[in-house]
C-alpha cells in the first residue's frame, strides 16, 4: 500500500494517527536541525517534519537533499502544527516522518511548479505533464469531469441514451476541411474524421432510439485561435418525434440545472432574439447581454445634412456608452485610431459627448445643431453623462465594427463580469448564403437543417429569404450551441441538395445512405450539440479553452509536447501507397 491518506484530508481529527502517504515533493525548508518538507498530491499539501534529534540520521540526512519535485513515500504519526496554516485544509497538522522512501528522483523542473509560475506559455506547452501539477490547470481539469459528470447525469434522467458513433467516416464537401486517414486495405481511398457525428444521430432516429447524446471528440482542420482547437469536444444530442420548442425546453433545462449546480446561478430567463434582430441591434448573431448598448441606426436622422461622409455611407449606426462623457480627447482619440486597426477597418469615428446640463458637444459640430443630436441621443438611448460613438458605411461591415467596439467598450468598464451569466436564445437563422467566390449557395448550418415550413415556397423564388428551422445558445457573448430541426424525407432533401449546387449524382455519391434511411419511415427529429471546451471554460470564467483540454495545440495545430503532426518512415507511406517528394 503506498498510501493510507491523501495529502488534502488529514486534519487534527487524524492527530497521534499512523498514516503512509505518498506525492512529489513541493518545496523544502532546512532550519538546520529541522526540516520540513511539503508534499503535494493532486488533493492537496501535507506538510512533514524532520526533527535531527529523533528522526533516524539516514531518513534525517535524505529529507535535507530531497530535490523539487521527487516522488517519495514516508510514514509517520499526525501531530500538531505549531505555526498553523489557515490556507489549506491540512494546516493544523504535520507528520512526524520516522520512514521514508525516495520512489523516483527527478531533474530540476524547467519552470516552477507553482499557481502563480515563472514559466511562459510555450515552455508549459512543451512540459504539460508538469503543468498539470500547478493547481490552475489541475483544477480547470477536475472542473471539466464535474462538469461532463452533471451533463450525464441531466440527460440520462431526461432518458436520453449515450451511444457510440465512428471516428474513420466518409469525406463530404461541406463545412471545413476535412482530417483524412488513408486506408492501408483500400488503395487510394481515405476515411475522414468527423466534424460531427451529424448523419449518424439521425440515422440513429431513424434506428428508433428516440434519444441520443455523446461526449464527443470532433475533428476540423482549419486556422486556430483562442477558442478552437483542431481536435474539439461536442456534448451531441438528437431526439425523435420533437418540434423546436421541445428541444429549446430541454436544453434550456440541462443550462439551468449546470448553472446552479456548477456555479450555484439561479437563471429564469432565456431571452429568444432572431437572428435579423440579433445583427441589427448587436452587430453579430452571438450578442453578450449582460450589459446595454444596443445600436441605434442614425441613417435617416444623420443623412440629408452637408456631413458627406454620413450622405454617402449605407448605414449610419451608433451606440452609448454609460459614463463615458467624462473621456478626454486624448482617450477618445485612442478610440479612434482602435477602430482605424486592419482588424477593425474602420476610416473614421464621430462622437458626441451628452453634457450633464442637456446640451451636447460633437466632433461635427459643424454640420448637425443640438435638435439633431437630441435626436442621435434619443436613438441611441443616450443619457447625461453618456458618449454616442457613431460609425458609417456598408451595412453588414458597419455593425460588425461596431459590435466589436461595444465589446471592447464593455471589457474596459468591467461590464463583463465572468460571475454573471446571462444565456438566450438566436432563432430563424437565414437557411442559405450565398458565397461571392464560388458562386453557389451554402448552408449556414449544415444541408440537413429543414427550412420553416412557411419559407419552403420561397426556396424556388427567393433563396436568401428563407429562413432555418435552426437555433443558437448563446452565453455571455460566446455561442455554446446550436441546432436545428433536420430535414426527415427524402424529397426535401433533395431539394436542398439541389440548392447547394450539388447534381444528383454528387448527392447520391455522398450521403444515398441517409436518403435511402429516409424511406424506410424516418421520424421527425431534430437536435443540438453544445461546445464542451467553450462551455467548461466560460462556466470556469475563462475566456480561452487551452487550460480546460489535457493535452492542447497551440495556435499552429502543433502538439509541441509529442512534436506532432511528425513525418512517417518511407515503409509506413509505402504501406499506404502514398508518394511523398521530400525534397
Amino acid at each position: 500500500m503506498y498510501r493510507s491518506h491523501n495529502c488534502g484530508e488529514l486534519t487534527a481529527a487524524h492527530i497521534n494517527t499512523e498514516v503512509t502517504l505518498a506525492g512529489w515533493v513541493q518545496k523544502s525548508r532546512d532550519k538546520g536541525f529541522i526540516n520540513w518538507v511539503d508534499l503535494r498530491d493532486r488533493y492537496g499539501i501535507t506538510q512533514l517534519m524532520f526533527d535531527e534529534s529523533r528522526t533516524e540520521k539516514s531518513i534525517f540526512e535524505m529529507a535535507k537533499n530531497l530535490g523539487r519535485e521527487y516522488v517519495i513515500q514516508v510514514k509517520g504519526t499526525v501531530i500538531e502544527r505549531e505555526a498553523k496554516n489557515k490556507n489549506i485544509p491540512t494546516g493544523e497538522i504535520e507528520i512526524f516522518v520516522t520512514q521514508m522512501t525516495i520512489l523516483n528522483e527527478a531533474l530540476t523542473p524547467p519552470f516552477t511548479i507553482e499557481d502563480e509560475t515563472d514559466g511562459g506559455e510555450d515552455i508549459r506547452m512543451k512540459y504539460r505533464y508538469l503543468d498539470i501539477r500547478r493547481n490552475p490547470v489541475k483544477n480547470s481539469l477536475l472542473f471539466r469531469h464535474k462538469v461532463a459528470m452533471e451533463v450525464r447525469k441531466y440527460l440520462s434522467n431526461q432518458d436520453f441514451c449515450e451511444i457510440e458513433t465512428p471516428y474513420l467516416i466518409k469525406s463530404t464537401p461541406e463545412g471545413a476541411r476535412d482530417f483524412v486517414v488513408p486506408s492501408r486495405m483500400n488503395e487510394g481511398q481515405f476515411y475522414a474524421l468527423p466534424q460531427s457525428p451529424q448523419t449518424f444521430k439521425q440515422l440513429l432516429m431513424v434506428g428508433g432510439m428516440d434519444k441520443y447524446f455523446q461526449i464527443v471528440k470532433c475533428f476540423r482542420d482549419e486556422d486556430l485561435r483562442a477558442d478552437r482547437q483542431p481536435e474539439f469536444t461536442q456534448i451531441d444530442c438528437e431526439m425523435a418525434f420533437v418540434e423546436q420548442e421541445d428541444i429549446l425546453n430541454v436544453f434550456e433545462g440541462l443550462t439551468r440545472h449546470l448553472l446552479k449546480e456548477i456555479k450555484g446561478v439561479e437563471v429564469e430567463k432565456f431571452p429568444r432574439i432572431t437572428y435579423d434582430y440579433a445583427m441589427k441591434t448587436y452587430g453579430n448573431d452571438k450578442p453578450d447581454i449582460r450589459f446595454g448598448m444596443k445600436f441605434g441606426e442614425l441613417t435617416e436622422v444623420a443623412q440629408h445634412k452637408e456631413f458627406v461622409v454620413f450622405n454617402n455611407a449605407e448605414l449610419v449606426v451608433g451606440i452609448a456608452v454609460p459614463g463615458a462623457g467624462e473621456y478626454t480627447r486624448k482617450e477618445i482619440d485612442a478610440l479612434i485610431d482602435w477602430v482605424k486597426r486592419p482588424q477593425i477597418g474602420a476610416s473614421g469615428m464621430v462622437y458626441v459627448k451628452c453634457n450633464e446640463d442637456g446640451t451636447y458637444k460633437s466632433s461635427v459640430d459643424k454640420f448637425y445643431d443640438q435638435d439633431d443630436l437630441s435626436n442621435w441621443a434619443k436613438a441611441t438611448g443616450a443619457k447625461a453623462g453618456d458618449m454616442i460613438f457613431v460609425l458609417s458605411g456598408p451595412a453588414d461591415k458597419t455593425r460588425t465594427q461596431l459590435s466589436a467596439l461595444r465589446m471592447e467598450l464593455a471589457t474596459r468598464l468591467g461590464l463583463r463580469n465572468p460571475a454573471e451569466f446571462a444565456p438566450l436564445w438566436v432563432v430563424d437563422f437565414p437557411l442559405l448564403e450565398f458565397d461571392e467566390e464560388s458562386g453557389r449557395y451554402h448552408a449556414m448550418h449544415h444541408p440537413f437543417t429543414s427550412p420553416k415550413p412557411e419559407d419552403m415556397t420561397l426556396l424556388e423564388t427567393n433563396p436568401r429569404a428563407v429562413r432555418a428551422n435552426a437555433y443558437d445558445m448563446v452565453l455571455n457573448g460566446n455561442e455554446i450551441g446550436g441546432g436545428s430541426i433536420r430535414i426527415h424525407d427524402k424529397e426535401t432533401q433533395q431539394l436542398m441538395f439541389k440548392y447547394l449546387g450539388f447534381t444528383e449524382d454528387e448527392a447520391r455519391n455522398q450521403f444515398g445512405f441517409l436518403m435511402d434511411a429516409f424511406q424506410f419511415g424516418a421520424p421527425p427529429h431534430g437536435g443540438l450539440a453544445f461546445g464542451l471546451d467553450r462551455l467548461v471554460a466560460i462556466l470556469g470564467g475563462q475566456e480561452t479553452i487551452r487550460d480546460f483540454i489535457a493535452f492542447p495545440k497551440n495556435n499552429s495545430g502543433r502538439d509541441v509536447m509529442i512534436d506532432a503532426p511528425s513525418f512517417i518512415n518511407d515503409s509506413q507511406l509505402e504501406e499506404l501507397h502514398i508518394k511523398v517528394d521530400r525534397n
